[in-house]
């Protein structure tokens, strides 16, 4: 039985190897901080105590998922493994403390581990990827040459940035909507220092619905910590509208009521190219 100290371990290592399609002594390093001898023992034990788990690829100097892969410390749920690469690096505890807190469980969105791998890949590797789509425009399908940069987390889902070869511009892409075994190609030529709506910045201002009375603005004030009755928001272009979103702002039309809406965006022409629809 493993020590429940190496529990954290084995954890990191099915994760990335299920979900990067390879772990090595290094990721261990990188991740805990500890020497390549410890990195080289955890793999080690872990491989004793789940010989038919992984397997040493020594093309790719590191271990890889064997056909008869059966998680034992991750879920297999796509959110844990991005919420890890997004900083979290935190688990579920075993501990039987009571909590004084709880979150809304939110339907996950699936994504297939080969598809992870292949986009995961294609970012690491700087490399153009052929993979199938499905638009809400079309409603169905497509191949699309896709040269990505980053995964990015906008609220309830997450996306993929990257150049769109059939648009011919830097796009977001939901992750759930990708299929198939994504193809890596020839190397990318489009890269994050060349989209300009995530290598640039600019400012939302946002202040209390002008419906709203001057004691009910003070109490929205207080809320989000304005200063001088706004409050100004730096936010790469791209998110822009995302970061909209999730403040339930709208920029259409205003909502029936103050209390609905809360927050409204004064400067909407200055970022408006940024706005969905626009």
């Amino acid at each position: 039985m493993e020590d429940k100290a190496e529990s954290k371990y084995f954890w990191l290592i099915e994760l990335l190897a299920y979900w990067q399609g390879k772990v090595n002594s290094k990721d261990l390093i990188d991740a805990f901080l500890i020497s390549a001898t410890q990195a080289k023992k955890y793999l080690s034990a872990y491989n004793s105590l789940y010989p038919s788990q992984l397997i040493y690829n020594l093309s790719v100097k590191a271990h890889q998922t064997q056909t008869e892969f059966n998680a034992q410390f991750i879920s297999t749920d796509v959110a844990e493994y991005l919420d890890w690469l997004n900083g979290y690096r935190a688990k579920t505890s075993n501990s039987n403390q009571s909590s004084i807190s709880t979150e809304l469980k939110i339907p996950s969105r699936r994504v297939s581990p080969q598809v992870m791998r292949g986009l995961i890949g294609a970012i690491k590797q700087r490399k153009r990827v052929d993979v199938e789509y499905l638009s809400l425009n079309t409603s169905s399908f497509e191949d699309r040459v896709i040269q990505p940069h980053s995964l990015v987390k906008t609220g309830l889902r997450w996306h993929l940035r990257g150049y769109c070869e059939y648009r011919s511009e830097f796009r977001d892409f939901v992750l759930s909507r990708f299929r198939g075994t994504p193809l890596l190609m020839d190397h990318a030529t489009f890269f994050e220092k060349d989209d300009p709506g995530w290598n640039t910045e600019i400012v939302l201002r946002i202040q209390p619905d002008p419906r709203f009375s001057k004691a009910q603005s003070a109490v929205i004030e207080q809320d989000y910590q304005m200063k001088n009755g706004e409050l100004l928001i730096k936010t790469k272009p791209a998110l822009a509208q995302y970061l909209i979103q999730e403040m339930r702002v709208r920029t259409e039309f205003l909502a029936k009521t103050p209390q609905q809406q809360q927050l409204v965006l004064v400067n909407e022409s200055d970022v408006k190219e940024w706005l969905f629809g626009n």
